[in-house]
């Protein structure tokens, strides 16, 4: 070849990349080098690059190799529906670890229960909080601040005072917004 071209150890060096893994893409036609040397090393070119980074994108996203492959096949016919597939299947994940989550909390709050360790509960944390001298503005404040700084810890953080999704939902709704309303 006469263009640029790299060897599968420059690639994989370049990409962070096993050597296996390349060659385990040509063995599926994911990846197929453009060419080869004289003693019949893979060479890659640039476009063999950009594909490369195509399939890293569509896998860091989790779809496997087989959809990234249909995907490149087809490119530019029905992107969309199959991250929007893969963005629901991650929606639902996402759901069921929450899910399991809260199983586990309540698990462990029934565990320390009977070892006689006192939990946080909404009612104790409400308490908490008036017993700190916060209305219910200064609370709204408290919840708005930890949404803006740590959305994730937010969520988690409610969960563990057991309270229900959708409340959950609901809190973090009006944290969000600027000008909240106190929650149902």
């Amino acid at each position: 070849m006469t263009a640029r071209t790299w060897t599968i150890g420059q690639v994989a060096r370049r990409f962070g990349l096993a050597r296996s893994t390349l060659l385990h893409y040509d063995a599926i036609g994911l990846l197929v080098p453009s060419g080869r040397s004289a003693a019949r090393y893979r060479l890659y070119s640039g476009r063999d690059l950009e594909r490369l980074e195509k399939i890293r994108a569509y896998r860091s996203t989790g779809l496997a190799l087989e959809t990234i492959a249909e995907l490149l096949r087809h490119e530019g016919e029905g992107l969309r529906p199959i991250l929007e597939d893969r963005l629901f299947a991650i929606h639902q994940e996402i759901e069921q670890l929450r899910d399991q989550q809260r199983l586990i909390l309540r698990l462990l709050q029934t565990d320390a229960q009977g070892l006689d360790a006192p939990l946080v509960d909404k009612a104790l944390w409400v308490s908490m909080l008036r017993a700190a001298g916060l209305d219910e503005e200064g609370m709204r404040r408290w919840h708005r601040a930890f949404e803006r700084q740590a959305p994730e810890a937010h969520e988690v953080f409610l969960v563990s005072l057991g309270i229900a999704a959708d409340e959950i939902a609901a809190i973090r709704a009006w944290s969000s917004d600027p000008d909240p309303q106190t929650p149902d």
